[in-house]
């Protein structure tokens, strides 16, 4: 009797064309998980490698229906849906991973704000504001945050006087979108704790990373922090736990901390999808954040977060003046230099400040992995010479 053919995996719509996206197309391929990419335009970095795709716009709500049919669930690359847009996907009968009553908390700031406050999770003072005389009644210092839209410092100003204050307000009127006020927070450094959540409830939490932070964009992470004190790391993976479980998100969801100087952790922002916070999972961890949240859309059981390595070190490659940055020009000296380093390039063009990659280096000694990550980063940026070590 013939061996019986299993059923065909279930297709996952991606909606946006970025990094993330194209970051998931190797793991599904090994899990022999189709992919349908709804991306913003010919060409862009997961379009590249995910041949299923449609080029739309996902604000419009037929255009999704279109990419989706036939799908067995949707996830995403960035947050931007509109939360009604994903309702009527629901209600058609599609699994929405994460949920639209989930990623409302990562799509607007001040609904975020009040449930996490609700639930008792440590955040920063906040209030929503609708002038700069209700930004002087909350006090200065204070950073003002557009409540929906912002990434990568885009949408934050940090304020000290009434005068600082008119660029965030002008912004407000020019979208539409409310500004909320935080207090600006005395803090040490910035970590982030990410964790994968299935619909059945599982849950795997990676160890809590440092970041660094330069004019709002990612620079580098190490994982796990240095010298973070072990009972504020189990705080910060407690936190996310519980976020993901209180709010219901299935997928990754990376939490974005402030460690304070006087040693509490304060919730920044939250994040639903693969993170850049978590770009080092994909050489220096048992599962990949990519990996797993494939895993935990389609409810299959999760891989380990462990660390394959006492240390991971992921700097990003941000683009420079086009006349100097490498990239593929980089390969030999960075690869040869060093045959452990794992690089990552997302087929996008070079511009100044933009992602355009990252370098993880692994193993024993952290200043070690530090050198390797930071010189192969700047090779392929241009900012070093051209002379070989």
């Amino acid at each position: 009797m013939p061996a019986q053919t299993s059923p065909a995996a279930p297709t996952v719509a991606v909606i946006g064309g970025g990094q993330l996206a194209r970051m998931m197309a190797q793991p599904a391929v090994a899990l022999g998980v189709p992919l349908r990419l709804l991306a913003e335009a010919e060409g862009v970095s997961a379009a590249q490698v995910i041949g299923d795709h449609v080029v739309g716009d996902y604000r419009d709500l037929d255009v999704l229906r279109d990419v989706v049919r036939g799908c067995g669930v949707v996830t995403f690359d960035h947050e931007h849906v509109p939360t009604g847009h994903l309702h009527a996907l629901e209600s058609d009968g599609l699994a929405v991973r994460p949920g639209p009553e989930a990623l409302v908390h990562a799509q607007d700031k001040a609904v975020m704000r009040e449930r996490l406050s609700a639930l008792g999770m440590p955040c920063p003072r906040h209030a929503v504001v609708a002038s700069i005389a209700d930004v002087e009644a909350f006090g200065f210092p204070a950073v003002l945050k557009t409540t929906r839209g912002g990434y990568d410092g885009k949408g934050v100003w940090v304020v000290r006087a009434a005068a600082d204050c008119a660029d965030a307000f002008s912004a407000a009127e020019r979208t539409g979108v409310a500004i909320l006020a935080e207090e600006l927070v005395d803090f040490r450094r910035e970590l982030s704790a990410l964790v994968a959540r299935s619909p059945s409830g599982q849950a795997a939490a990676y160890p809590v990373v440092a970041s660094t932070q330069v004019d709002g964009v990612c620079r580098e992470v190490v994982a796990p922090a240095p010298d973070l004190d072990p009972a504020l790391a189990a705080t910060a993976q407690h936190v996310a736990l519980t976020i993901a479980g209180e709010l219901d998100v299935t997928g990754i969801l990376a939490v974005e901390l402030f460690e304070t100087t006087d040693g509490r952790v304060l919730v920044n922002e939250l994040a639903m999808r693969p993170h850049n916070t978590g770009h080092w999972t994909q050489d220096g961890a048992v599962t990949s954040q990519f990996e797993n949240h494939l895993r935990a859309v389609l409810d299959l059981p999760l891989g380990s977060p462990a660390p394959r390595a006492p240390w991971t070190v992921m700097v990003n490659i941000l683009g420079g003046p086009e006349d100097t940055g490498r990239l593929y020009d980089g390969y030999p000296h960075a690869l040869a230099r060093d045959p452990h380093l794992r690089v990552h390039l997302y087929g996008k063009a070079l511009r100044p400040g933009r992602k355009v990659g990252h370098v993880n280096a692994y193993g024993e000694d952290l200043d070690d992995c530090l050198e390797r990550a930071r010189h192969a980063a700047a090779w392929f940026r241009g900012d070093l010479g051209d002379e070989s070590e």
